[in-house]
């Protein structure tokens, strides 16, 4: 990487901003130019260039990562123990998440939305973690997609009359199958729009309105089956 020498084109690339109020994808593109700059600096030649105090500049925004981990955390925390239920191995499920999102920030791109990419990350490393665990059945054919019914976009009622059971549903979404646990919970319990639930499981739309039909047909099913009142 060719640095320049005009010290003002360094002091404004090194610029750091509050990192409280960027986007998700304004962070990730500081961060990964800050890494990029780190890890390309030839100490020798450019230390005339590089002062201690614009390397730390450089290490303090590369270490702005920590934002989009106090952001996700909560949510992806949600999001993983909904699929693994014990909790030690969840949070270890959870920090090997962060890890692969930040050793993979090189190959997002910035006109996507992050947010749906790090659950793209997270959705896989459970995949994964049930398909090596063999703690649940995951079928290689997806009849939603071949099969599909008609697509009707669920009204902002019809989520609200759902909700009203959420205590309920939760008590039975261990025994839904995995890909109509999942658009359950992305949709009802993480309020992720159709697209960006399609953008994460990389199905279309249409497919995300389908499975969100036949899993709270499953959802009533199983709650009457355990005696749990479902109202909607």
């Amino acid at each position: 990487m060719q640095i320049e020498n005009n010290s003002h084109q360094n002091n404004e690339s090194l610029e750091i901003l509050d990192f409280s109020k960027c986007t998700d994808e304004e962070i990730v593109k500081k961060v990964v130019s800050a890494y990029d700059k780190l890890s390309n600096l030839e100490w020798k030649n450019h230390k005339d260039n590089y002062k201690d105090k614009e390397v730390e500049k450089l290490k303090e925004i590369a270490n702005s990562y920590s934002f989009i981990v106090s952001r996700y955390e909560a949510k992806l925390s949600r999001y993983v123990k909904k699929f693994i239920y014990d909790n030690t191995e969840a949070n270890d499920m959870l920090q090997d998440i962060f890890v692969k999102a930040f050793k993979n920030l090189n190959s997002f791109d910035n006109s996507y939305k992050f947010n749906s990419w790090i659950y793209r990350i997270a959705h896989n490393e459970c995949i994964n973690y049930l398909k090596k665990n063999k703690k649940e059945g995951i079928s290689f054919i997806d009849f939603d997609l071949i099969l599909p019914t008609l697509f009707a976009k669920e009204e902002a009622d019809d989520k609200s009359k759902f909700l009203e059971n959420k205590s309920n549903i939760e008590k039975v979404l261990k025994d839904l199958d995995i890909k109509y646990r999942e658009i359950i919970v992305l949709n009802f319990f993480e309020d992720l729009s159709y697209e960006e639930i399609s953008d994460i499981l990389k199905i279309p739309k249409s497919t995300v309105g389908v499975r969100i039909k036949r899993a709270k047909e499953k959802i009533k099913v199983l709650m009457e089956k355990d005696g749990y009142k479902y109202e909607g």
